[in-house]
């Protein structure tokens, strides 16, 4: 973070880390790998759950919604996971791996795991739609402009209080954008 990706190389991170160029790579691989290994680790935590109630009606699909949201906005607008989109950013010409791999490995775990919630939707006829696109719908209601605000350093990483309100007013608009298929219309 401090000097940049292309630019660090692997003896310095292992002279911050207090152990042998060999241990390192012995232990976590190369500086690709390192990234990797950390954006996955995070990442972890954005899969769907395992134990994912079954979405049988809008309430409980409200509620499932307002708990992924919250724990999404809560892990991405960690400082550190904000340095990392940040790094990625900066090291874009350098080193677009960075970019690549916060893509491929981080932002996916978390889209798969929407996608996943909005096809279990689907698929109980709470939702109509593409999944992908439900998912997206329901991110852009859910981050606004915070992340962008976040990777400028205007504003800051929201409260927990701040983070469920953010989670229930987004989930409530997705879910009025979107209502049941079996509705009558006016």
């Amino acid at each position: 973070m401090k000097s940049g990706y292309a630019t660090t190389s692997t003896l310095e991170i292992a002279t911050r880390a207090r152990v042998s160029k060999r241990e390192l790579y012995a232990v976590v691989g190369n500086k690709q790998e390192m990234l990797i290994a950390c954006i996955r680790e995070r990442a972890s935590r954005l899969e769907a759950p395992v134990n994912l109630p079954e979405l049988h009606d809008r309430e409980t699909l409200e509620k499932v919604l307002i708990s992924f949201g919250t724990t999404l906005v809560r892990e991405i607008s960690d400082p550190a996971v904000i340095a990392v989109f940040r790094l990625a950013i900066a090291e874009a010409v350098q080193a677009p791996e960075v970019a690549r791999s916060l893509d491929s490995i981080g932002r996916e775990t978390s889209r798969a795991a929407l996608r996943k919630i909005m096809a279990d939707a689907q698929t109980s006829g709470l939702l109509t739609g593409s999944p992908a696109e439900l998912a997206e719908q329901f991110a852009g209601l859910l981050w606004r402009d915070l992340m962008v605000s976040l990777l400028l350093g205007i504003a800051r990483r929201p409260t927990p209080s701040e983070i469920a309100e953010r989670a229930q007013k987004a989930a409530f608009a997705f879910l009025l954008l979107h209502p049941p298929p079996n509705s009558a219309s006016i």
